[in-house]
């Protein structure tokens, strides 16, 4: 028979998933698919950043007695053997619990070998790392996806984009010859179209000369016939297309780089190059960020809307959870590789900033683990004390506080515009 805590804990479960789900629908309702989707993407970063810690804590030997997600209120919460796992109301972040974080923390002499503190410095610093370790996992596996399920654009593939209207013609030649926006230009007379200076200079030396080309649609090869007209006899929009003692070519198409999806294999390599490029340059955003010259822009901006609104000043400033949620949203409608891409961002965003070696953020963990390390000597262990580095971490939280809620105000009274459109 069950027991009254086992039951108990079931509804709570199932009055928690009722809970989620009539969220979702709600938020679906009033804000589209979008918002939820971004929702559970940020709830899922936070779950595997705590992840991080808990599994290198387990496999470290490390005692694990709370796994959460959220702050605050407990809604709900589970214990499997020492661990105690649950979800507290404020999705604002989460948590994993091991004891002996600090020395002066009074632990049982039975558990103190599972301890944080008694820990080795290796084991230490994988511990503390771990969460920025996943998120680097994350954006790895999202810049993965971006590359074998959606691909980037490939000047090697040129499509055609758009026609050209020209004047006193119903159609130009590329429509007479039936190609199609999306058709990629596989080649002509036989010559593989590789680039868009090739096609181009193709077509200006055929005018008034009938050329094969081979496009790609739809996953065919089609062969058409199209007969380049000279453009000194076209005009659009009543100017004339080119002048000149020689002829040119025209087809009257607009070119675009069309998208390359990568091979499961390829798009390794690739993922780490794209991951590599993004953390040099949140590195250097970062750096920017926490300078003084950057808090008096925010400091500006929030005194004067004229400053916040002004477009060049608003899209270099540091975005707020709220404005990093509105930019996800946007760039779910503009695309799934626009979305993953963003995510990819801001996993490596948050990685980076966990890494800052200030307490109470993960890299302070290391920080101080790593001078225990250099201060400690043969057989005797050196124990920092925490309580000194108190003021320099409340100064810290000042600082990110005064970040917070500056970006956040900014991000509600003057959103940024959608940078996809």
């Amino acid at each position: 028979m069950a027991t009254t805590t086992s039951v108990s804990s079931r509804r709570s479960l199932v009055t928690f998933l009722a809970g989620v789900a009539a969220i979702v629908v709600l938020l679906t309702w009033l804000a589209g698919w979008a918002l939820p989707v971004v929702i559970f993407a940020i709830i899922v970063m936070i779950m595997g950043h705590e992840f991080g810690h808990f599994i290198t804590a387990k496999r470290s030997g490390m005692k694990v007695t709370d796994f959460f997600v959220g702050f605050g209120p407990v809604v709900w919460s589970t214990t499997r053997g020492e661990t105690r796992y649950g979800v507290r109301a404020l999705l604002l972040g989460g948590y994993v619990k091991v004891p002996g974080m600090t020395w002066t923390d009074e632990i049982d002499p039975a558990d103190e070998h599972r301890t944080y503190r008694a820990a080795s410095y290796p084991r230490k610093v994988l511990f503390a790392s771990a969460g920025s370790l996943m998120h680097l996992v994350m954006a790895l596996v999202l810049a993965w996806a971006s590359l074998t399920l959606v691909g980037l654009p490939s000047s090697s593939r040129i499509g055609i984009q758009s026609f050209t209207p020209w004047d006193g013609h119903a159609r130009n030649a590329a429509q007479i010859a039936g190609m199609k926006v999306g058709d990629q230009i596989v080649s002509i007379n036989g010559h593989a179209i590789t680039s868009s200076t090739t096609l181009v200079n193709a077509v200006h030396d055929s005018s008034g000369k009938n050329l094969t080309v081979v496009v790609a649609r739809n996953g065919r090869d089609l062969t058409l016939h199209a007969t380049p007209v000279d453009g000194r006899t076209l005009k659009v929009d009543g100017k004339s297309l080119v002048s000149g003692a020689a002829p040119q070519g025209y087809l009257g198409i607009g070119l675009e780089n069309q998208v390359a999806r990568s091979s499961v294999i390829a798009a390794v390599p690739s993922s780490f190059q794209r991951v590599g490029y993004t953390v040099w340059l949140t590195t250097i955003a970062m750096v920017h960020v926490f300078s003084p010259g950057e808090f008096s822009s925010l400091f500006h901006q929030v005194a004067s809307p004229t400053v916040a609104t002004s477009p060049t000043v608003a899209q270099n400033r540091p975005r707020s959870i709220v404005g990093i949620a509105r930019v996800a949203v946007q760039s779910a409608h503009a695309g799934l590789g626009v979305l993953l891409e963003i995510l990819m961002a801001v996993n490596i965003s948050i990685g980076l900033l966990n890494m800052i070696p200030m307490l109470p953020l993960d890299g302070g963990y290391v920080a101080v683990a790593t001078y225990e390390r250099l201060r400690s000597r043969s057989g005797r262990r050196y124990r920092a004390d925490i309580n000194r580095m108190v003021p320099y971490a409340y100064a810290f939280m000042t600082v990110l506080v005064v970040l917070f809620l500056s970006t956040m105000y900014l991000d509600i009274v003057h959103p940024i515009a959608n940078p996809f459109q």
